[in-house]
């Protein structure tokens, strides 16, 4: 690679896979999917609700997370595997990875609520800004949608022997 010269995404899609996730896929943002009714989802039906700074009410709105990803021109879509690794993991890695790589708006959305502190003190500054990262969810993000546009598996988890799917999405520009 010469000098000043940026690596691929096809490059980012080797390094996801490389740090845990199954498969990643380069995408338009114009398919990544976002609806008021994800994050009521949040409000109504998560008890972590209000209890993370990456999630609402404290979460950018689907229509900020909207106006952002009108500002990108390519994205990765993140199969991550449902035990061992943490989406987070993989996420913030790769983000870090593609910001120091030249993608300087590289950004980065987890799945679910963020494990890194057993309490997230919502009246203070996060502890962890390099690392934690909203989930795609909690920015109004409709993952089974975006998830299914791309191919990838999705359903409904309806017990524990159900199979899981969790996503990270990457904002590459």
């Amino acid at each position: 690679m010469k000098k000043n010269q940026l690596p691929t995404p096809e490059y980012f899609l080797k390094r996801a896979c490389e740090l845990g996730a199954i498969e990643a896929k380069i995408i338009s943002p114009k398919q990544v999917y976002t609806a008021e009714w994800v994050r009521r989802k949040c409000q109504y039906g998560c008890d972590g609700y209000g209890e993370h700074l990456t999630c609402p009410p404290f979460s950018p709105t689907p229509q900020e997370t909207q106006r952002m990803l009108n500002e990108y021109t390519t994205a990765l879509l993140i199969h991550c595997p449902s035990h061992g690794i943490d989406t987070l993991e993989i996420i913030s890695a790769l983000e870090r990875e593609t910001f120091l790589s030249g993608y300087y708006k590289a950004f980065g959305f987890s799945a679910g609520p963020c494990p890194l502190c057993d309490h997230c003190n919502v009246e203070k500054t996060c502890c962890h800004t390099e690392q934690a990262r909203p989930s795609m969810e909690a920015c109004g993000i409709d993952v089974y949608k975006t998830a299914r546009t791309a191919g990838y598996p999705i359903e409904v988890v309806q017990n524990y022997s159900c199979p899981e799917n969790y996503y990270a999405l990457l904002l590459l520009d």
